[in-house]
């Protein structure tokens, strides 16, 4: 189980100023920037039409050259990298648990936590487009390239890396040193993480708000990101994947 930081009751107040402007800028660089866009993409979509008219696009063609959009497309993977890389820096001595010491157990896990939120969240899915409060999601883009499949997969990996290193790793060792109790900082770490999928309307904002529930009680009791990193990755690959193998079968398209 994971343990708060033995110094997060002996900081000094300027201590204290300094994590907390950390993690505006750490935020601000990442999914804090990410929730403030979602929140104006979602005011987009309810005075155009309403969510039931709406399309969220996933991962979209970036130029209509081949060769350009390739680049493109990893360029955006890579610098959405940064703010990860930025998190372990901060965290360095830190553990949360990102390593490969248990990958069988670590990968069981992760497999088990894919199904616990994916089966679930099709529900949510498809319950919210009957409802009209979610639009409709499209992962995968029109014009497919030899490539498409990898660059998809590594789209779902710079997520899982980035939401859960951020929002879990990153936030759990943060606002613990400001003295935050636990199930507060499961609580804002959920609501973080569905804000920034509000673009997706208000089924898959809440959907995720459970689902940063299950994974910010799961790294709780454990002390460990990677398991969340992996179901995250797979929920993704399984969404953007099978959006562009089953989509015109499943009337998805």
């Amino acid at each position: 189980m994971s343990r708060p930081s033995p110094d997060s009751t002996s900081r000094t107040p300027e201590s204290r100023r300094r994590v907390a402007a950390e993690i505006w800028i750490v935020l601000g660089l990442s999914l804090g920037q990410s929730a403030v866009y979602a929140v104006l993409s979602l005011v987009v979509k309810l005075t155009n039409g309403g969510l039931r008219q709406s399309t969220a696009s996933l991962n979209s063609s970036r130029a209509d050259q081949q060769w350009l959009d390739l680049t493109l497309q990893v360029l955006s993977i890579a610098f959405a990298l940064v703010p990860v890389a930025l998190a372990l820096y901060l965290l360095a001595g830190r553990p949360i648990g990102l390593d490969r010491r248990s990958p069988g157990r670590d990968t069981l896990v992760g497999c088990l936590l894919t199904v616990v939120i994916g089966i679930p969240g099709l529900g949510v899915y498809f319950a919210g487009r009957a409802l009209g409060v979610t639009a409709e999601i499209v992962t995968a883009p029109d014009t497919v390239y030899w490539w498409t499949v990898v660059i998809l997969v590594a789209a779902a990996l710079q997520n899982g890396l980035l939401e859960e290193v951020v929002v879990v790793g990153y936030l759990f060792a943060r606002l613990r040193d400001l003295g935050w109790s636990t199930w507060t900082i499961i609580v804002t770490g959920a609501l973080l993480r569905g804000s920034y999928h509000l673009y997706q309307g208000f089924g898959q904002a809440l959907g995720n708000v459970v689902m940063g529930l299950v994974f910010g009680y799961w790294y709780h009791r454990t002390g460990r990101v990677m398991p969340l990193v992996i179901a995250h990755t797979l929920l993704d690959v399984v969404a953007f994947v099978g959006y562009l193998a089953l989509g015109d079968r499943l009337g998805l398209k």
